[in-house]
């Protein structure tokens, strides 16, 4: 799996919630498996783990079913939950470049009798995955229902850049990220959340910024070009609060 194929199934992957639920061949669980263990974190100091679910071993608030699940696992320090997206967010990519169907389930969790802790490492979210009937891939950008780039980003020329980070999924497509700065250093931050709304988004919108990380990992390397983090804070527009800082140089 190449980075140009999953740069690619940008602009095509769709959530899926409707799955066949006979479960896959035993030779592409087991691809799925190698790609994973190649995954790239955002954060190196963080140790997670993926663990494999079946149908019935998840406890799902909403009433979506499939044949499998994957796992996240992690260390709970600084910057795990954008960690997780970051993860995540590439075997989500793989799926609907293989042509299997997948979601995030932001209110998931394993059912009962199965670990919510995992080699001292805590259940972090899940993607349900499997084959469906339904269309998998979108037939062209204008099917996303996104913010336009002026309301999450301020970043001068950045169009090209950002496009993939734009259509990006969140929780309940809340797409709170905002970009600032200009195209060698941008700042990531993420918009405030009210009491109310902090309940219900506060970590999803964390694991929701890794997610729109690895689409900007994925442009920047589209363009020749390397992205590198840093987490000490800085200033960001009034309203929100400071995620990370990317700085993008050349080869």
């Amino acid at each position: 799996m190449t980075n140009s194929q999953l740069y690619n199934a940008i602009f095509r992957r769709r959530s899926i919630r409707k799955y066949d639920m006979s479960p896959l061949p035993a030779d592409t669980i087991e691809k799925l498996q190698e790609f994973v263990s190649v995954t790239k974190p955002l954060d190196e100091s963080i140790r997670y783990e993926f663990a494999y679910l079946g149908s019935t071993d998840v406890k799902n608030l909403l009433p979506i079913k499939a044949p499998h699940y994957i796992c996240l696992y992690s260390e709970k320090k600084g910057n795990y939950l954008m960690n997780s997206g970051f993860l995540l967010q590439q075997v989500d990519l793989y799926l609907s470049d293989n042509n299997l169907a997948s979601c995030w389930l932001g209110m998931a969790k394993p059912a009962k009798g199965v670990p919510m802790l995992m080699n001292g490492l805590e259940f972090v979210i899940m993607l349900s995955f499997g084959n469906t009937t339904e269309p998998i891939h979108r037939e062209n950008t204008s099917e996303f229902k996104r913010k336009n780039l002026p309301e999450i980003s301020s970043v001068a020329g950045a169009e090209v850049l950002l496009e993939p980070v734009r259509l990006a999924p969140s929780a309940s497509n809340t797409q709170t990220w905002f970009f600032s700065g200009d195209l060698e250093l941008i700042t990531v931050s993420r918009k405030k959340l009210n009491i109310l709304k902090a309940q219900v988004y506060g970590k999803m919108n964390q694991i929701d910024i890794g997610i729109a990380l690895y689409h900007l990992w994925l442009s920047v390397d589209h363009q020749g070009k390397v992205a590198s983090y840093s987490f000490e804070k800085d200033a960001v527009p009034s309203g929100y609060e400071f995620m990370t800082k990317v700085k993008i140089s050349r080869n």
